[in-house]
């Protein structure tokens, strides 16, 4: 693979994660401010608390729908048709979702977010092409890790965007909350292009667009034909868990709590992105010849629980900052390991499926997360973290419960 091809899917996850970290401190000012015109200025806190987890949750539910089968279709149609149906869908997706700031229309928010999630896919297809450019082991290690670099890049860029292109005292008058979105859409643009140029398929793929969303189910249940997956599966779901509850909510908890503005959430973003890449640029490849993958991944849990208690415990957000960077490092470190023994537990006409069902499965936590979350912080905004640190103590309950296994000490060796 040259440089070129490499950047270009880079490229891809940048401006597939860009989003997230753009919008989500955007859809918190719309829904949490009370200064934002896009809800009525009596609306209750409750309903405000509502209205972000059901934003947040439709946007990951269909991601859920749609990753997973976009990654498997992947497979057959070839990575680079694939990933150019998602950025295709992602076009269309920003398009409407300025139109609903535009209107200050829920419903088309609800919209945006959903075909923007349907077609979220090209994280899990990127990196089945770096499997498939890989040719041992540790090229594919380092290449997952360079699929997390790309992963904290578009962390760090959205927030970036976001804060900045919103705030009048940095760009002046040309500053709107719509602004950050328009730069967004002329990022997917230039990335079309760019992947249209330079990235081309390792392997040949003959077959052509089917649309059966029958399949998506289909695609889903095919797992119970690999027990080892399975296995894996669990401990990822629950590893994951914790991150996404941490992730989603903590716009929301540092709001509620200390009354930080959209320059404030941003910048927690920030960090996080910035702590993703540089556990995923530098730490990965030393911390795997070093270690097990087990031992990172209990190590790594370990230190996410421990950050995600303290999280609530501590009464300056400047510490607040500090353990989110603490979190991501950890995250940051682990995550490669968990998709290295996700690549080696099938074979190579799989691995485009393999990656969706790792997204799909991230994407169903932070559904679950999103819809009931919500109703958590409006008992106790501190509750969201404490099942974000029961979640890491679970993960490594089941790897030495799950794990204990020939089969899965082979992949994970």
């Amino acid at each position: 693979m040259t440089p070129l091809a490499r950047f270009a899917l880079l490229s891809v996850v940048f401006v597939d994660l860009m989003g997230q970290g753009l919008v989500f401190p955007i859809v918190n000012t719309l829904m949490m401010d009370p200064q934002q015109t896009f809800l009525p200025a009596s609306t209750p806190q409750s309903t405000r608390q509502f209205n972000y987890g059901l934003v947040i949750g439709t946007f990951f539910l269909c991601w859920f729908l749609g990753a997973v089968y976009i990654s498997k279709l992947s497979d057959s149609i070839g990575r680079k048709n694939a990933i150019m149906l998602c950025l295709a869908g992602a076009l269309v997706g920003y398009v409407i979702t300025i139109a609903a700031l535009f209107a200050d229309s829920l419903w088309l928010l609800l919209l945006g977010r959903a075909v923007t999630g349907f077609t979220a896919g090209n994280q899990p297809i990127a990196q089945a092409a770096m499997v498939d450019a890989s040719h041992d082991e540790i090229e594919k290690a380092q290449n997952m890790g360079y699929i997390v670099a790309g992963i904290s890049a578009g962390l760090v860029g959205g927030p970036v965007i976001g804060g900045f292109l919103s705030d009048k005292n940095i760009v002046g008058d040309f500053a709107s909350i719509n602004l950050p979105f328009y730069c967004a859409l002329v990022l997917v643009i230039a990335t079309i292009v760019f992947v249209q140029l330079f990235y081309h398929d390792v392997r040949e793929y003959k077959e052509k667009l089917k649309i059966r969303p029958v399949e998506i189910f289909l695609v889903l249940w095919k797992i119970h034909e690999h027990p080892v997956v399975v296995r894996i599966s669990l401990v990822f779901f629950c590893f994951m868990f914790s991150n996404v509850t941490f992730f989603i909510f903590i716009d929301d908890y540092l709001t509620s709590r200390f009354h930080i503005g959209l320059f404030g959430t941003s910048m927690a973003m920030l960090v996080l992105g910035v702590a993703l890449a540089i556990s995923s640029s530098l730490l990965v490849a030393p911390a795997q010849k070093r270690f097990s993958k087990k031992t990172i991944l209990v190590a790594t849990s370990c230190a996410m629980a421990t950050c995600a208690m303290l999280f609530v415990v501590v009464t300056d957000p400047v510490f607040c900052y500090i353990l989110i960077g603490v979190f991501y490092v950890g995250f940051g470190v682990a995550y490669p390991s968990l998709l290295s023994i996700f690549s080696a537990s099938v074979d190579d006409t799989e691995q485009g499926w393999v990656m969706g069902i790792t997204t799909a499965q991230f994407t169903l936590a932070a559904g679950i997360v999103s819809f009931l979350g919500a109703e958590l912080m409006s008992v106790n905004i501190r509750s969201p973290f404490f099942v974000a640190c029961a979640a890491a103590v679970l993960t490594v309950v089941l790897l030495f419960a799950a794990w204990n296994r020939p089969d899965i000490e082979r992949v994970t060796r």
